[in-house]
């Protein structure tokens, strides 16, 4: 990186050029990417997909301050007093969504703030209370064993299996479907919508998003003349009872963002952790003598990926950040993993290590924002791991690490696929 100022409002340690997030070199070597632009720059300009340059915040402190201060706002629209508006609508127009997809997405809970973010908030975190996700403890042990049968009938003469789309996907999506409440007989059209959205293809996007759409609001119709124990029947009970009335509307919302969000990051979570752990095998061997330790081994998992930033906050009013002053109403982007990974905060942060305590790591974010679904992600990833190991104890990877595939979708770095030999 040069050190030369590419104007007067971008710091003189910054590059002329922004970095691009989704730059092969920095996808090929995250760690040495991010230790390079916390110790220059860590506060700095940057590019997501060849977009408009943003602000990009590297250090874990600072990280922390923009996840959890009121003064950096999830919705550009929210800056008062500026002249900003909210682009998101006109990017997804770009992308082919047809104009009646575009308000379920632009007005999604994620990209609110305030009450208005508050009010879902608390509606859907009826669904992932301490008691909701313990109860579902025997269910996703129930769907794993499964799974790992399936596994072991398609590896059983030495064919290696690809664990992502044999296992990673299958396990959470199927676990967030039963909370969420959609119909066994209704998942497979979950999965081919969720590959489309995690490919990012946006010549499927608008067909994919109008047909999530449509389906959804049949499930609420349905739920109304039965309900069961689920999310989408308790939206529908708040609805009716609450003064401050849910829309038809807003439950598609919820229901299109908990499905979608329930799954991601756990899905991506367990092919990495499954990666990093044979590469690891101290780190395996520690785990399989002392079972106990794989409760806080997920969080340390979850430290070190997938997760690389979160999606931009804006500026209500002129901010001090890292030494630098940061106009109102400018697009900041966390740097997640550059923050887990942040020597000021861990002992040689790029090291996996189990018996470290990284349960304050910003992997699901912190704040008013933070994953509501982390809980449950973190059981499924215990339960998943350890059963998977546990079935295959002598687990390998059927192709040479260089030639994995890997997936960018901004915001995550994901192995594609996994092929193992289950031995």
């Amino acid at each position: 990186m040069t050190a030369t100022p590419a104007n007067p409002a971008v710091p003189a340690r910054c590059p002329v050029k922004p970095i691009e997030l989704l730059s092969p070199e920095l996808t090929a070597d995250p760690f040495a990417g991010y230790s390079e632009m916390r110790e220059q720059a860590p506060v700095l300009t940057g590019t997501i997909l060849d977009g408009p340059p943003v602000w990009l915040v590297t250090r874990y402190d600072d990280v922390r301050r923009v996840l959890t201060e009121p003064v950096f706002l999830t919705n550009p629209a929210s800056v008062p007093g500026a002249e900003n508006k909210d682009d998101g609508p006109e990017i997804l127009k770009q992308l082919n969504i047809p104009d009646e997809v575009v308000d379920m997405i632009a007005k999604a809970m994620m990209n609110l703030d305030g009450a208005p973010h508050a009010r879902l908030r608390k509606l859907v975190s009826r669904a992932f209370t301490a008691r909701r996700v313990a109860e579902q403890r025997p269910r996703i042990e129930e769907i794993t064993a499964g799974l790992l049968d399936r596994m072991a009938e398609a590896g059983r003469d030495g064919t290696p299996v690809d664990l992502v789309s044999a296992y990673c996907y299958p396990v959470p999506i199927a676990v967030i479907c039963e909370m969420v409440g959609i119909d066994e007989a209704d998942r497979p059209q979950w999965h081919r919508w969720g590959r489309v959205l995690s490919l990012m293809q946006t010549e499927h996007l608008g067909t994919i998003l109008r047909e999530c759409s449509e389906h959804v609001l049949d499930l609420i119709t349905r739920r109304r003349a039965d309900p069961r124990d689920d999310m989408i029947s308790a939206l529908i009970q708040a609805q009716e009872e609450d003064g401050d009335r849910l829309s038809d509307r807003e439950m598609v919302r919820l229901v299109f963002t908990m499905v979608t969000a329930g799954h991601e990051s756990t899905t991506y979570l367990l092919g990495n952790s499954v990666l990093a752990l044979l590469e690891n095998p101290d780190q395996l061997a520690l785990l399989r003598a002392e079972p106990h330790r794989w409760q806080p081994a997920v969080r340390e998992l979850m430290r070190l990926g997938p997760s690389q930033f979160a999606q931009a906050r804006y500026t209500a009013e002129q901010v001090e950040l890292g030494g630098v002053t940061i106009p109102a109403g400018a697009p900041v982007v966390p740097m997640l993993l550059s923050a887990n990974t942040d020597p000021r905060k861990y002992d040689a942060p790029d090291r996996l290590d189990i018996s470290r305590s990284a349960g304050n790591h910003l992997g699901f974010g912190m704040g008013s924002h933070y994953c509501l679904g982390a809980p449950l992600a973190y059981q499924e990833a215990e339960v998943a791991l350890e059963m998977l190991f546990t079935r295959f104890p002598d687990l390998s990877l059927a192709v040479d690490r260089a030639d994995l595939p890997w997936a960018l979708r901004p915001g995550f770095t994901r192995v594609a696929e996994l092929p193992l030999l289950l031995g």
